[in-house]
């Protein structure tokens, strides 16, 4: 039997966190000073090189039009657009010399062909640097 949509019904992507990304996820939520059943706001928004602009913040709960997605006992805050732009992604969390951040890796995203991109980016990457990282006021880096 086919399940009936109704305006109720929530389609929530299919994402899959990496351990490192679980690892920084949850040293975000934990360290917030935020109470037990605090999660991740993460909002992403199509732009940038990579295909994606996104910004995020430990928050308390939801806001509003968000739906919550849990993942490895964390609770991610996804907003419309962000549930529909990372079906299929995979979350991870890279920490190198020059860079340290969340990175979206996306199977179906075409690599850019602008001159101006990180020739260590792979196609379908994006990096959102430790220092866009806020608390009720998610900071922007796009990229």
């Amino acid at each position: 039997m086919t399940p009936i949509l109704t305006e109720t019904t929530t389609m929530l992507p299919n994402i899959v966190l990496k351990p490192a990304a679980v690892k920084f996820i949850s040293r975000i939520v934990r360290f917030s000073g935020l109470p037990a059943g605090a999660g991740f706001r993460l909002a992403v928004s199509p732009g940038g090189c990579s295909g994606y602009s996104s910004e995020f913040s430990a928050e308390a709960a939801p806001g509003p039009g968000e739906q919550v997605l849990e993942i490895e006992g964390l609770r991610l805050f996804l907003g419309a657009e962000s549930r529909l732009l990372l079906e299929g992604v995979t979350i991870d969390f890279a920490d190198t010399p020059t860079q340290s951040g969340l990175t979206f890796i996306n199977p179906n995203q075409a690599a850019c062909g602008c001159s101006s991109a990180e020739s260590a980016a792979p196609p379908g990457v994006t990096k959102i640097e430790i220092g866009a990282i806020g608390r009720g006021r998610p900071a922007t880096l796009a990229s």
